[in-house]
């Protein structure tokens, strides 16, 4: 990465004009997810009273579920960088009711907490796309209380999400986005084995332990599937978007193709994937 600050910057403006499209899809993707979400929340043994911290909050989905069990007197402190993701899990959160919540706009690299100030702390498919993991993990570490318990989740490679990478393999063989750098910052950046464990060691991490969750990804019939993505990526979005009809035509085929294996005979897709979860104690 050449430019850390140029990154931090294009990536707060890419998911502040993504939360639209994660608003609209928040309980879809809950629905797909709740067994990542789940794995998370039990790893970090919520209990009444405790204060739990969320980064990368997103829609809050995660996050909103340990809200219920740290009740009464705790407390969630639900945190994004991009202040319109953070509009979509405050909605949510009144929507649902649960008013033991916390908002606050918190860069992962650089967490304004006091240190062992929080019981645990969950961070779903955040960790990954950050400048810095390492200084994430280190402030991680530092916020925590000792035996607090930390929670993440980090996809696993393009091979296991489909659904994920036929849009990007479309793009980047047509040259219209560049070819993913594994040891940059991005969706499958923790895939490769060891990477996880090696972070939450550095950081000071204790019984580190790191497992696997499938999910499937469902769509009534390639609209749909174009509609999800181009609302939830904007990497997608902003390089369909630049393209004139014909070759736009020809680049979402291209990403049909790159489905065929999962469509059903009346249209539907279902895709499976797969999600790297991981907890450790501070």
């Amino acid at each position: 990465m050449t430019d850390r600050a140029e990154y931090r910057q294009d990536s707060r403006d890419r998911w502040s004009r993504a939360a639209a499209g994660w608003a609209q899809q928040a309980d879809r993707l809950q629905a797909a997810v709740m067994p990542v979400s789940a794995w998370m929340v039990e790893a970090i043994r919520p209990q009444p009273g405790q204060t739990v911290l969320e980064l990368a909050a997103g829609p809050g989905i995660t996050g909103l579920l340990a809200a219920e069990l740290v009740q009464p007197a705790g407390r969630l402190i639900s945190t994004d960088f991009a202040e319109p993701m953070l509009e979509v899990a405050r909605q949510r959160a009144a929507r649902l009711g649960t008013d033991n919540v916390e908002f606050r706009v918190v860069d992962a690299e650089s967490i304004d907490l006091e240190t062992a100030s929080v019981d645990a702390v969950l961070c779903r498919w955040g960790y990954m796309l950050v400048a810095d993991p390492g200084a994430a993990f280190s402030e991680t570490r530092r916020v925590l209380r000792p035996g607090g318990r930390v929670a993440l989740s980090a996809w696993d490679g393009p091979e296991h999400n489909a659904w994920a990478a036929a849009p990007m393999i479309a793009l980047v063989q047509r040259g219209l986005v560049p070819a993913p750098d594994p040891d940059e910052p991005g969706m499958f950046a923790f895939a490769k084995p060891g990477r996880i464990e090696n972070l939450l060691a550095d950081a000071g991490f204790l019984d580190v332990e790191v497992d696997t969750v499938d999910v499937e990804m469902s769509y009534d019939d390639f609209d749909d599937f174009l509609g999800v993505t181009n609302a939830c990526s904007r990497p997608v979005a902003d390089a369909l978007e630049g393209l004139d009809a014909d070759v736009r035509a020809e680049v979402e085929a291209a990403m049909g193709d790159g489905l065929a294996d999962f469509r059903a005979q009346d249209g539907s897709i279902r895709v499976p994937g797969r999600t790297l979860v991981a907890a450790a104690s501070a």
